[in-house]
């Protein structure tokens, strides 16, 4: 059976949820995103990317800077949705928002809740070592990603994947289940399970202070760290080139042999080896300022790095 849906969405990430609702033939009256940005070179405002996909579909998009105002919160309830669905909308919903349809609020979360409630759970996951994680439909409340679990797909953390692979993944999967679930809460079918109150942990929005890297930690959690700040924002660590420090940009890494002083060049047969506090990473991916991503081996040919330059 055809819902009428309010989507709540901004990001990438939200998009193939969208275009999964609008395939299944749901009828979505309207798409709540953040309003345009200043972006590129010009600062000139950019729409997001659910603000394009949802004109390129003929959808109403309302871009208010919060959702506490009488007059919003009105024109919220006239749309008179069945459900509202929300990924990764970026702002807080009032209790009269997630009371006005009929069905509620169903968020997606890119998490196994309650692990990783929060805004960056994929980063905050990669970063940890997490082996696992999930997309989730959930129930929302008022509190932050703390409602019941509806639906949950669980996908494997491989060992070297960065956290832009495991977004696609996610995104793709979230899509998928969000219309799942849409059919089940169609048929009155759509169950909830509430969240255990142990093991909660929060994942903070990513700051610019803990994207340096730091050599003096062991090698698991340097790598760690590389492949959950890639593609963005990104890990850097400061080498000096052609006489001058410049920060370069690590987009991935992998475990190597090697032990010695932390951020010391052990090796560059293939492609630059870095000593951690134990043991060592592999630069399979690098970025300098201004310039395309290349592979290790390609920086090195253009650049020197001899073995016993110590990185900062």
């Amino acid at each position: 059976m055809s819902l009428r849906v309010v989507f709540m969405g901004t990001p990438d990430f939200s998009v193939p949820t969208l275009m999964e609702i609008v395939g299944h033939g749901h009828e979505v009256v309207a798409c709540y995103c953040q309003p345009p940005r200043p972006a590129g070179r010009g600062m000139d405002l950019r729409k997001s990317p659910v603000h394009e996909a949802a004109e390129s579909f003929g959808i109403p998009v309302f871009t208010p800077k919060s959702l506490k105002g009488g007059a919003e919160q009105a024109e919220f309830a006239a749309l008179d949705a069945d459900v509202a669905v929300v990924v990764a909308y970026g702002l807080l919903l009032p209790r009269v928002i997630l009371d006005a349809p009929r069905e509620g609020c169903l968020n997606l979360h890119a998490s196994i809740l309650p692990r990783w409630r929060g805004a960056a759970p994929i980063n905050r996951a990669i970063m940890a070592g997490d082996r696992e994680t999930a997309v989730q439909v959930m129930r929302m409340e008022e509190g932050l990603d703390t409602g019941p679990v509806c639906m949950s797909e669980t996908v494997a953390i491989g060992e070297d994947m960065t956290a832009g692979e495991l977004h696609d993944r996610l995104s793709a999967l979230g899509g998928d289940l969000m219309v799942r679930a849409l059919a089940a809460l169609s048929r009155g079918a759509l169950g909830e399970q509430p969240q255990a109150e142990e093991g909660a942990t929060y994942a903070a929005k990513l700051s610019k202070q803990e994207t340096h890297i730091d050599w003096n930690r062991p090698a698991q959690e340097v790598h760690n760290h590389i492949r959950g700040l890639s593609p963005f924002p990104g890990a850097w660590c400061e080498m000096t080139l052609g006489g001058k420090p410049e920060r370069v940009k690590i987009l991935r890494s992998t475990l190597a042999q090697g032990q010695g002083a932390h951020g010391t060049v052990l090796d560059t047969a293939h492609g630059p080896v870095i000593a951690c506090a134990t043991g060592a990473v592999r630069l399979d991916q690098v970025q300098r300022a201004g310039k395309k991503p290349m592979s290790g081996m390609d920086f090195l040919r253009g650049t020197s790095l001899p073995d016993g330059t110590v990185l900062e």
